[in-house]
């Protein structure tokens, strides 16, 4: 019987030996290697994996950054680090740092209960999404602000709140990191991405109702009615769909005030200095 055991556990522990053997080579060939450069890269970025520099998060950033040569290089940004962060990596590389022009989100959209007030009652899930799939909104522009605040359930960096006054979202450009998930939320498109004027300014449009002037004008005070006004100060400007564009191309600072104060409905915002 002795014997019979004594079989039976040196079976077992050849059998575990061997396994252990197999597992131990196939470990050594199919390592992955290290990558101190990446490691370096990865330890500088902010780690809020975010997606807004178009990868897949901080770890897919940092592989593209340790294995992009110079032009590839100036391609790659981080919004939520910045500059200052990718000078680190550029210097990691030891590459010299691109400079771009700060960035923050707008909300295209002044469709607040003063502006633009409540024609019927919504009383339904909490969700912008559901609320835009099934009404117009409360004051019945089919492109406005739907008042709940997706946009602000999903910024991770408390740049985006209710006002209580307007019920309309408010963003914070000290704290916005222009990541864009307010940008991805809206189910109307009413938040963009903008970068700012060499000085420091900004000027757009906010306003998204493609409805005609009289009908977007009977929803809210300060919807775009397409006058054309704004095209004649800027050839740059476009209006589409009965809707006035400015391409963040256009200098605030060359026309912002002039485009401002021509627009009869105060559709279009100019700000002399953002800082984002």
């Amino acid at each position: 019987m002795n014997d019979l055991i004594l079989l039976n556990m040196l079976i077992l522990g050849g059998t575990a030996f061997v396994a252990a053997l197999i597992l131990y080579l196939v470990s050594k060939k199919f390592a992955v290697k290290t990558d101190e450069m990446v490691i370096s890269i990865a330890a500088a970025l902010p780690q809020v994996n975010c997606g807004a520099c178009g990868k897949a998060g901080c770890a897919d950033f940092a592989t593209a950054c340790a294995r992009a040569d110079e032009p590839s290089f100036a391609n790659l940004y981080c919004p939520v680090g910045g500059a200052a962060v990718m000078q680190k990596i550029a210097s990691i590389r030891g590459f010299a740092a691109t400079d771009r022009a700060q960035s923050v989100a707008v909300l295209r959209c002044q469709g607040s209960c003063q502006n633009a007030p409540a024609k019927i009652a919504y009383e339904a899930i909490s969700s912008c999404r559901i609320a835009n799939r099934i009404s117009s909104g409360q004051s019945g522009c089919p492109d406005g602000c739907l008042h709940i605040g997706d946009c602000v359930k999903v910024c991770k960096f408390g740049a985006l709140s209710l006002d209580k006054t307007s019920n309309m979202p408010v963003v914070d450009s000290k704290k916005c990191t222009s990541c864009g998930a307010c940008v991805k939320i809206c189910p109307r498109g009413l938040f963009e991405i903008r970068k700012q004027s060499p000085a420091g300014g900004m000027v757009y449009v906010a306003c998204r109702n493609k409805q005609k002037g009289a009908i977007a004008r009977k929803n809210c005070s300060k919807a775009c009615i397409a006058c054309l006004k704004c095209t004649k100060i800027c050839d740059q400007i476009k209006v589409e769909n009965n809707l006035s564009y400015i391409p963040p191309e256009v200098d605030a600072g060359v026309f912002g005030e002039e485009l401002a104060k021509s627009c009869p409905t105060s559709a279009i915002i100019y700000k002399e200095r953002v800082h984002g």
